[in-house]
């Protein structure tokens, strides 16, 4: 697709706020030369300072494969969730 373009999820409500998954195959930055790729979790809906806890899992087309993308959980406890600013903020 190249990088920087990326597939939408439709949007979801959990907590009360609408969220969306975004995938980018090739990577979201120049920087990132193609070679990963990226995913990010995002407030759909209007909000400020909007805390969540997340875990964002890859698998794979065969359905054997489980890969953890990324987790709140491996932070320390004493960071708290994640703080999302405002509407259209990415983790």
């Amino acid at each position: 697709m190249g990088v920087g373009k990326h597939i939408a999820s439709e949007t979801f409500t959990v907590g009360g706020y609408q969220w969306a998954i975004y995938f980018y195959p090739d990577g979201k930055n120049p920087e990132d030369n193609s070679a990963y790729v990226s995913v990010f979790i995002a407030l759909a809906s209007e909000g400020t300072d909007v805390r969540a806890l997340f875990e964002l899992t890859l698998l794979d087309q065969s359905g054997k494969g489980k890969h953890k993308v990324h987790s709140h959980f491996d932070r320390s406890l004493e960071s708290g969730p994640y703080t999302l600013k405002y509407r259209g903020s990415m983790w």
